[in-house]
């Protein structure tokens, strides 16, 4: 018997890493965090609404002997979404892995968006998403992780209503491509996940539209917030995987 491995057991993937998730006060956003933490990161959080929820993160981050910190940033704010990227890294003393997890979703015939829906949409999902990388891609060093949250309706729209949407997110695979040919010769990858339906607040599992949601799956329910969480945390040790797409979306894409 080997005395040293129950002397020094192994450490989780991500110790002494430190993490960066957009939105991550709930939902998708919150179980990244957590999950992260798990796995031995030190995690910071934006938020925008919600200071109670994003705190309620950090005491249970703080909980499994992690460090944590929520910062107010509106991802649609060009200063604020690139200066949450100096803030965390600040805070936590660099910056190894961000996840692009903050965005929102605007559904209607696309007549009737505006001006200001399709500013206010771009600003999030898109701008904001750049910013990010951006600032983060100046502070990572060789081991650096950009782990973007896009969505199922990027590869398949399964309905009207979701123009709006559907070409922000796809927006973001053109993004995480070029991000990897860019940064990949100093061994930080960049890759994006595409959630299905989820069960969140936003979109519960009980929710008015939820069966027609698990229907179009191949599984036939929605997913949970641990299941996208956990891709993500894959993504933040994998070494050898970048500029790549992965559906977590029960099928939905099939």
């Amino acid at each position: 018997m080997n005395t040293n491995t129950l002397t020094h057991p192994t450490l989780p993937p991500l110790t002494g890493r430190t993490a960066l998730v957009t939105g991550g006060s709930r939902g998708i956003g919150a179980a990244t965090v957590l999950r992260l933490a798990r796995e031995g990161a030190d995690v910071a959080l934006t938020y925008v609404n919600g200071k109670e929820a994003a705190e309620d993160v950090v005491r249970a981050v703080e909980a499994l002997g992690r460090r944590a910190v929520a910062l107010r940033a509106d991802a649609g704010d060009a200063d604020e979404a690139a200066g949450a990227v100096e803030r965390a890294a600040d805070a936590l003393g660099g910056l190894d892995v961000l996840v692009n997890n903050a965005g929102v979703g605007l559904l209607g015939p696309v007549e009737g968006f505006s001006v200001g829906d399709l500013d206010r949409v771009l600003a999030v999902n898109v701008r904001g998403v750049f910013l990010t990388a951006q600032a983060a891609a100046a502070r990572m060093t060789a081991g650096g992780r950009i782990i973007t949250v896009g969505s199922c309706m990027a590869q398949r729209v399964p309905g009207p209503g979701g123009t709006l949407y559907a070409m922000s997110k796809s927006a973001l695979i053109g993004l995480t491509k070029a991000l990897a040919r860019e940064l990949g010769g100093r061994g930080i990858t960049a890759n994006i996940v595409h959630p299905g339906p989820i069960d969140t607040d936003m979109n519960p599992a009980g929710g008015p539209y939820a069966e027609g949601q698990a229907a179009l799956t191949a599984l036939g329910r929605f997913g949970t917030a641990e299941e996208v969480a956990s891709t993500v945390a894959h993504l933040a040790t994998a070494g050898y995987v970048t500029g790549a797409e992965f559906s977590v979306d029960g099928g939905h894409a099939a």
